[in-house]
């Protein structure tokens, strides 16, 4: 049987744990606030680049392109980024269920 030492050496030991742990969570909270907010403030040049990409297709109607030629689409890749930093289970496992998920929608084979 442990000693009262021992206990409360343990009780310290888990705390200290339990702090290191929130202040883990709390930078990991803060690094993906920042992220959100970078692709919030990079949508308007994404809306930017696909309208004037729209216009140049449009105007070139007459020149023949491969990348601007309208097809049928055969395959599909999905590109699946996760983490591999402290805390990212969560992360991980969501990315891979919403891919899962969206195979499922589509009753696509999986590769």
């Amino acid at each position: 049987m442990a000693s009262a030492q021992d206990i409360r050496r343990r009780i310290k030991s888990v705390k200290n744990t339990q702090q290191i742990t929130k202040a883990m969570k709390m930078v990991a909270a803060a690094k993906l606030r920042r992220a959100q907010e970078s692709v919030v403030s990079a949508r308007p040049f994404a809306t930017k680049i696909k309208e004037v990409l729209g216009r140049v297709a449009a105007a070139s109607a007459g020149a023949s392109h491969p990348l601007l030629e309208v097809r049928e689409v055969k395959k599909t890749c999905y590109v699946v980024i996760s983490a591999d930093r402290g805390l990212c289970g969560g992360f991980n496992a969501t990315c891979c269920g919403k891919l899962l998920m969206q195979l499922r929608i589509l009753r696509a084979p999986l590769l």
